[in-house]
């Protein structure tokens, strides 16, 4: 086995591979890794030369006609918008800076930087053209955010391209936020992989073994700040425009990378009943929702395939 780590995205991308040779697994940790980078120079909102930000740029003034690979990435954005009816939403970007989200760890904002910002978010109020595969925003403040589904998209066009080398066992993570297990190690029938706990340092909430599909995990303690005693995450209800509070962590199994960082994302922000409703339509998915009750923390499971330590 060899390891290798790529800073990309605002994290860093960790691969573990089996290979017959330190050359063989070199040159495949860099075929993954390119298309990583090749990615983000597509979807950055930090890079100015990047296709998400030069929509940023002018489709408040007119449509923007963009690639074909950017437009079927914003289709699936919006049709998890869509299913989602809004809790998953890339118009926050404006949202994320007034609470200090943007390239920081947040600060309180005040009133009437909120105030400015609520016309200018909603999945809504933006128009995408199939026909003409053209982006227009119906607002002119509106900034796109790839956060909850950029780096799983990423993870899953860098295994597709391992796939086709061929690797046959791979474990790639994007921070450890989203995770695809390739294959297994020689004799194993998985790559065993451990979710920490975000309501308690240095634990584990569950173990499990992994084959050709992906986990996500999303927490309100990723990236936070504290102001008064009170914790605030950077995963916002584009409704409210407020982080999500109740929610500790969200964790989501899928057989795409991209569909499990969307919805760990979008179940962090619904409530219980939408939750389930959503998932009712997804029976390949399983997920794991934990949450700070009245007197104890408490989980819901969804085809959950391993056991739940919850203690405090």
């Amino acid at each position: 086995m060899f390891s290798f780590v790529y800073p990309a995205m605002g994290t860093e991308f960790t691969l573990h591979l089996y290979a017959p040779s330190e050359e063989h697994a070199s040159a495949a940790a860099r075929t993954a890794f390119e298309e990583v980078e090749r990615v983000e120079s597509l979807l950055s909102h930090y890079r100015p030369s990047s296709e998400l930000s030069r929509i940023n740029r002018e489709a408040p003034r007119s449509s923007v006609t963009t690639d074909p690979e950017t437009f079927q990435f914003l289709e699936t954005a919006w049709e998890w918008s869509r299913r989602s009816d809004g809790a998953f939403d890339m118009t926050v970007g404006r949202l994320m800076k007034a609470w200090g989200f943007y390239g920081a760890d947040g600060s309180l904002p005040a009133r009437k930087a909120l105030a400015q910002v609520r016309d200018d978010v909603g999945w809504e109020k933006v128009r995408l053209d199939p026909a003409r595969r053209t982006v227009r925003f119906l607002e002119r403040g509106i900034e796109l955010d790839p956060g909850g589904i950029g780096k799983g998209y990423a993870v899953d066009r860098a295994i597709h391209l391992l796939r086709q080398l061929p690797v046959e066992a791979a474990l790639l993570s994007a921070g450890s936020s989203t995770i695809y297990a390739l294959g297994a190690p020689p004799d194993e029938t998985g790559w065993k992989v451990t979710i920490p706990a975000a309501h308690r340092s240095e634990s584990v909430l569950c173990s499990m073994v992994l084959r050709d599909t992906s986990i996500s995990t999303a927490n309100h303690t990723e990236k936070h700040f504290v102001d008064n005693g009170r914790l605030y995450g950077s995963i916002m209800n584009p409704r409210t425009l407020r982080p999500v509070e109740d929610t500790i962590q969200v964790c989501v199994i899928s057989t795409s990378a991209t569909e499990s960082d969307v919805l760990s994302n979008a179940l962090f922000v619904m409530e219980r009943k939408q939750r389930a409703r959503l998932l009712e339509q997804l029976p390949h998915v399983s997920a794991l929702v934990l949450a700070e009750g009245r007197r104890a923390w408490q989980h819901e499971a969804t085809r959950w395939p391993a056991e739940v330590s919850l203690t405090t």
